[in-house]
C-alpha cells in the first residue's frame, strides 16, 4: 500500500511575512525604522548607504548591500507598490549610486517598462 501524505492546510501560517522579517532584522544591515515610507529618494539613499557603512557583517561591499535591500524591497511588494511609490524607489536606486561615486545606470527601451503598463 502507498503512503498517503496530508495535505498542507491552505491560508495564513506561522512565518508567512518572512520578507518583513528580512527588512526588519536583516543580518546585512540594521536598517532605519520607515526607511522604505520616506518620501525623498535621496534620503532613502542617504539611510541605507549609512547602514551599509556602519554595518561591520556584510559580506560584500557596502554599496551592494545597500542596493540588494532596496532591490529586494522592490521585488518582494511586487505588483502592491503603487507607480508613486515605486518611481520614488526607483529614483532612490539612482540617488544610491550618486552617493557611493557609480556610474548612472544605463537607460534603454525596456527601462521602467513596469511603469507604462
Amino acid at each position: 500500500m502507498p503512503v498517503t501524505r496530508k495535505k498542507k492546510a491552505s491560508g495564513p501560517r506561522k512565518g508567512a511575512k518572512w520578507s518583513a522579517t528580512v527588512t526588519s532584522r536583516s543580518n546585512a544591515l540594521d536598517l532605519e525604522p520607515g526607511v522604505f515610507r520616506k518620501s525623498s529618494p535621496r534620503a532613502i539613499a542617504a539611510s541605507l548607504k549609512r547602514s551599509a557603512v556602519r554595518r561591520r557583517r556584510i559580506k560584500g561591499n557596502p554599496f551592494r548591500s545597500a542596493m540588494s535591500m532596496l532591490a529586494f524591497f522592490v521585488n518582494r511588494a511586487g505588483r502592491t507598490l503603487d507607480e508613486g511609490r515605486r518611481r520614488i524607489l526607483d529614483r532612490a536606486k539612482d540617488e544610491l549610486r550618486r552617493l557611493f561615486g557609480r556610474a548612472p545606470r544605463a537607460t534603454h527601451p525596456q527601462a521602467h517598462a513596469h511603469a507604462r503598463q
